[in-house]
């Protein structure tokens, strides 16, 4: 029965972890991935769109990124949406396709890029102890009803306590792998 109830968390965690990394791919590194743009929210007729539904992204080299829109109407709402988004760029509009030339990483956007990801860090780390929190209130609910022991709450307590100590670590894992690649 507690078991249920622990398992009920897992997917939440899972989904922390997720946007964990989509929060990651969008920092950007040494390279020039087309993962830093992709989810730049455009005004298309309307509505906010990622950028990789409207047009097509590529990485002509390590410092160059080509976007092609399928709709050369959309160039400037593109354009105008990669200078609004926090990626530190500025975009050359050609008429036909837009480049976006990354710079060398300064030690000062470095060091920014750094707390950037520190601040995602601890973002997920929340999310996570926000869904322990809200098991470990149903767990202790349970146990106020007499629905299970004393007993079975700490062990409980101690499973979830795994759990979360195991998602956690997986952040830790990701933050360490993206910190080595913006520092190098």
């Amino acid at each position: 029965m507690i078991e249920k109830e622990i398992e009920k968390i897992q997917p939440q965690l899972e989904k922390a972890i997720e946007a964990y990394q989509s929060d990651l791919k969008n920092i950007r590194t040494n390279r020039a991935t087309p993962a830093l743009v992709e989810d730049v929210k455009v005004d298309y007729f309307g509505a906010k769109t990622p950028l990789m539904q409207i047009a097509s992204i590529s990485s002509l080299d390590a410092r160059t990124l080509e976007i092609s829109p399928w709709n050369k109407d959309t160039l400037i709402d593109i354009e105008k949406a990669i200078n609004e988004s926090d990626l530190g760029v500025t975009p050359n509009n050609d008429g036909n396709v837009i480049r976006i030339a990354l710079p060398q990483l300064t030690e000062e956007r470095r060091q920014e890029l750094v707390k950037v990801l520190r601040k995602k860090t601890e973002e997920a780390r929340i999310r996570i102890r926000r869904e322990r929190e809200e098991i470990w209130r149903d767990i202790q609910d349970k146990e106020k009803r007499g629905e299970i022991s004393e007993d079975d709450k700490f062990r409980a307590k101690d499973k979830l306590q795994k759990l979360v100590d195991e998602y956690n670590q997986k952040i830790e894992e990701l933050v360490k792998r993206k910190k080595e690649i913006v520092e190098i």
